[in-house]
Parts: structure tokens; C-alpha cells; sequence
């Protein structure tokens, strides 16, 4: 039995946690600082900055994994799902050898009150073959400071459980209701969120896909469960779950487990004031403290990193990155279909590879640092302020250098037209050789953003609803006629379906309806 409550020893009553409210301050003006601000205010923050360390950062996460580790051991049926972006920090693959089996995507936005959402860009269908092969799933994600479990494991996780419930079960209605943690959610939002679940399942439904498979798949319902670690503030078991509970539930409904895997700490500088050094979340907003270090590369090096002196560890890590991204440059990954059998996205690598085959166009999709894997392909490296024409490097191959993050979702929108008008020339002069087979390779960094957006646009601009090929120029002309945003949004459904990791940013879409609605005959 796996508990989150906080055993005492001895015979001593046990008090509760000193928080910034039980400190008692001078108020002498000797503590006054520039700017009206206080000396402590200023220590506290230097504290806080301290405490917020890499090296803090990074034994917080070990500390936090080893509760994962627990929480899988006892329930040691169900397989962990990472649920990106930090998730997969706290999971340790030495200790859970082959114990990962899928990332996901339920963002805490998705979940935040008044704001809740079915997303229908991260639709995580890749889980249902998991949940049916295994039994269920473990979903591992933490939070940041003062709060008990992430939005997306007590909103997010049970909102795409109820509607996919509905969808794949509508004649069992005994399914179909909305189960959230009592303890985090009030019945008030509970039911607000309830109102808004026929507009979640009415915007899937509109994707038209195909249920049959998944319903093939899925045997019984989905029901969403909670483990935290024990709370510096519970007086309560803050969401202890035995694998008793667990195989009750699986007898009606495939069980995932919602695991946070961070400690709540409570109060305005109570991580500061403990002296532990432990954050809580610490996974979260790597961009921000990670120095390029990701999940990865931590579980790999762990215990060097971890032994490291804290003024060490930033040429450490740069070393790390550095030989880690040096090796990804030379391993190559496969391709995956989007439509079939013509459209493909994947990462550098498995451009770099496809354009030693015949008949594969490749788009390239790189940014500043990362165009030097297609280098051995004999290609030169296109960058944001070279001209359009530059983009082409033959009638096989387009790159267009498109920076990284938002900047280059923007950057897609201006690049979106000749990339489109690109492939669209190679499938023509393709369809007249129909004894051969040609593909379209579209790649990025990740194979999951901004190769998964230009495909949309292009799926959009060659292929009619069905996935044919439209003919001559003039035929596809008329035959695409005003595109519009429901007719965008199934086709997206499709290739998450086929491409089930894919994660494209909200940028990248918006880039992509852009582009594709304020085009006219």
C-alpha cells in the first residue's frame, strides 16, 4: 500500500511546519534597503535564487523519481507514460528498465479554471494501445510551488478520459460521467467543467475519425485515478492508491493512474526557509535553467552531474550536450506516413538518409544550428536572410533554414507558399511515372513540430479529403476550392492519428491556417 501520509516517532506531539508568517522581523530602519525595498526581501530572494540552483534542480529530481520508481513497483502491471514537456525527467530508466512506453501531451493550460478544453491538436491516441495492451497506464507529471497536482492530471487527464468514453461507448452511459480528485477540484468547477463536456465531444466527433479501430482496441471504459507524495500540509492521506484499488477498478475500466511526482510546499519562502534545498516542480521550465541538459542526457550521466561542484556543472553540462547532439547528428530514425503512400515527416537524420534514395523528395526544415546534419548530403546550408531561391538545392530536395521555436513558426507562414507550390511540382512530375513510387519527405529537428505543420499544408494543397493526389495543375486549382478551418481540422485528426506523438505548436497551426485560408483562386 502505497501512502502519502507522514508517520511521527517517539512520544513528542508533532507541530506543524513553520511558514514566513511565524518569523518575527525587526522593524528597525537598519533593515530598510534602497528603494524601499527590505533587507530581507533582498536575502530572500538571494536565498530563492540559490535554492533554485541546477544542482538543486537536479537532486529534487532524483529525490522526486525515486517516488515514481515506488509508485510503479507497486503497481507493477501499468507501464509510465512521460507526459511531456517534464515528465520524463522523473523517470529513471535504470531503475525502470523498459518500464516507459510512451510520452504525452496534456497540457496544464487545457485545464486551468474557466479555461478547460478538449484539445483536438493533442489528441494522445498512441495511449490507447498501451492502456489496452497493458492494462492501464501510470501518466507521471509534477508542478511548481503551492500546489497540490498539475492542472493537467486533475483536468486535462480526466476530460480526454470522459469524451473518449463517450465517443468509443456511447451506449453505456454508466461511463460517462466526469471523475476528478475531490480533493483539488470543487464540485462548483466539477460542474461548470461537466456543462462544457457535449461542446468537447461535438469538437471531436467533428475530426471524423475513424472509431472503429479504437473501439476494436479498447474493450472497456477509462477511468482516471491519483497518487501524490505526502504533503508538508496533509493531516489527510493526500491520495494514497494500493494496486488492491487498482485491480478493483480494472474490473470495469482500464485504470490511468495520474502520478504527480513532486512534494507540495506551502507558504511564500518555504522552500527557502527549509534549508533542504528540495524544489518542488523542478522539472518544469527547462529553457529556463537547464543550459540545453534534457531528460536524456541527466539519466545517462546522473550520478557525474550529481556529484559535480554546483560552480562546475554549467561547462559540465556544455560538454554533455555538445557530445550528446554530436551523436544524434550521426544516428538516423525512420520516416513515419502521414498519407499514404506519398507523405512522410521525420527528424534531420532521417532526411539526411532519405536523400540518398531514389525517387524521395526531402523538404528540410532546419534551424541555424542544426542545418549541419544535412551537410553530408553535399547540400549548403540556406539561412533566414538568404533569398527564396536559395531555398532549392534541387528538383528533390527544398531547405529553408527556419530558426527555432516561435521564430520559426513565424517564419513558416512566408515559407509555407513555395514549399506547397515545391512539392506540388515534384507530385506532378511524379503522377506521370505511376510505375514508380514517390514520396515526400518533410523534416525538423524534432519530426513532431514544424515537419507535422507543413505537412498539414501540404496534405491540404495536393490531396482532396480522401488522400488522392489531385491532378494537373489546373485540376488541383479548381478542385481545392476555399479551404476551410473544419476541412483542416479533420485532415490534422488524420495525421495525429497516423502520427500519434505529433506535437505541433500553436504557432505552427496559426502559421499554417494563415497561410492556407487567405488563399484564393
Amino acid at each position: 500500500m502505497l501512502t502519502t501520509t507522514t508517520a511521527t516517532t517517539g512520544t513528542q506531539p508533532s507541530l506543524p511546519p513553520l511558514g514566513l508568517a511565524d518569523v518575527i522581523f525587526p522593524s528597525s530602519a537598519d533593515w530598510q534597503g534602497e528603494g524601499g525595498s527590505t533587507l530581507f526581501s533582498r536575502i530572500l530572494g538571494d536565498l530563492k535564487r540559490a535554492n533554485l540552483s541546477v544542482a538543486n534542480r537536479l537532486r529534487s529530481i532524483r529525490h522526486d523519481a525515486s517516488f515514481v520508481a515506488g509508485v510503479a513497483s507497486e503497481l507493477n502491471n501499468l507501464p509510465l507514460v512521460a507526459n511531456e514537456r517534464c515528465g520524463g525527467w522523473y523517470i529513471d530508466p535504470a531503475a525502470l528498465t523498459q518500464r516507459k512506453k510512451a510520452s504525452a501531451y496534456f497540457k496544464s493550460t487545457d485545464g486551468h479554471t474557466g479555461q478547460w478544453k478538449f484539445s483536438t491538436r493533442r489528441l494522445n491516441l498512441n495511449l490507447l494501445e498501451v492502456v489496452a495492451r497493458d492494462g492501464g497506464c501510470i501518466i507521471v507529471d509534477s508542478t511548481r510551488r503551492g500546489k497540490r497536482m498539475p492542472d493537467s492530471l486533475s483536468k486535462t487527464v480526466p476530460v480526454w478520459c470522459c469524451v473518449l468514453n463517450r465517443a468509443l461507448f456511447p451506449e453505456n452511459p454508466e461511463c460517462h460521467a466526469l471523475h476528478v480528485p475531490p480533493n483539488v477540484v470543487s464540485d462548483s468547477e466539477k460542474s461548470q467543467m461537466e456543462a462544457r463536456l457535449p461542446e468537447f465531444l461535438k469538437s471531436f466527433q467533428a475530426l471524423d475519425i475513424d472509431l472503429a479501430p479504437l473501439q476494436k482496441q479498447l474493450t472497456k471504459p477509462l477511468r482516471p485515478l491519483w497518487i501524490a507524495p505526502p504533503q508538508d500540509d496533509d493531516d489527510h492521506n493526500g491520495g494514497g492508491l494500493s494496486r488492491l484499488v487498482v485491480d478493483k477498478v480494472s474490473e470495469k475500466f482500464y485504470p490511468v493512474v495520474c502520478c504527480t511526482a513532486s512534494s507540495r510546499r506551502v507558504g511564500a519562502g518555504a522552500e527557502e526557509l527549509s534549508g533542504t534545498g528540495y524544489v518542488q516542480g523542478a522539472g518544469d521550465d527547462t529553457e529556463n535553467w537547464a543550459l540545453g541538459l534534457t531528460a536524456q542526457i541527466f539519466w545517462q550521466h546522473a550520478d557525474e552531474l550529481l556529484d559535480t561542484p554546483d560552480s562546475d556543472l554549467p561547462d559540465l553540462i556544455k560538454r554533455l550536450v555538445v557530445e550528446f547532439e554530436a551523436g544524434e547528428a550521426n544516428a538516423v530514425s525512420e520516416l513515419r506516413s502521414v498519407v499514404r503512400p506519398y507523405l512522410f515527416v521525420g527528424t534531420l537524420s532521417a532526411g539526411r538518409a532519405a536523400l540518398q534514395e531514389r525517387n524521395t523528395c526531402v523538404v528540410t526544415l532546419s534551424s541555424s544550428s542544426s542545418s549541419a546534419v544535412m551537410a553530408t548530403a553535399a547540400t549548403a546550408t540556406a539561412t533566414a536572410t538568404e533569398p527564396e531561391s536559395s531555398w532549392i538545392k534541387s528538383p528533390f530536395h527544398m531547405e529553408v533554414a527556419l530558426g527555432r521555436s516561435k521564430a520559426a513558426s513565424r517564419m513558416l507562414r512566408q515559407a509555407l507558399p513555395q514549399i506547397c507550390e515545391f512539392v506540388s511540382r515534384y507530385l506532378m512530375t511524379a503522377a506521370t511515372y505511376p510505375e514508380e513510387n514517390k514520396n515526400v519527405a518533410i523534416v525538423c529537428d524534432s519530426g513532431r513540430d514544424l515537419s507535422v505543420g507543413v505537412a498539414l499544408a501540404v496534405y491540404c494543397w495536393c490531396f482532396d479529403a480522401s488522400g488522392n493526389l489531385f491532378g494537373s495543375s489546373d485540376d488541383a486549382k479548381a478542385k481545392r476550392g476555399p479551404f476551410i478551418k473544419t476541412a483542416i481540422r479533420v485532415k490534422l485528426g488524420q495525421i495525429m492519428t497516423a502520427v500519434p506523438d505529433a506535437n505541433p505548436s500553436r504557432a505552427t497551426l496559426q502559421s499554417v491556417n494563415s497561410f492556407l485560408m487567405g488563399w484564393r483562386i
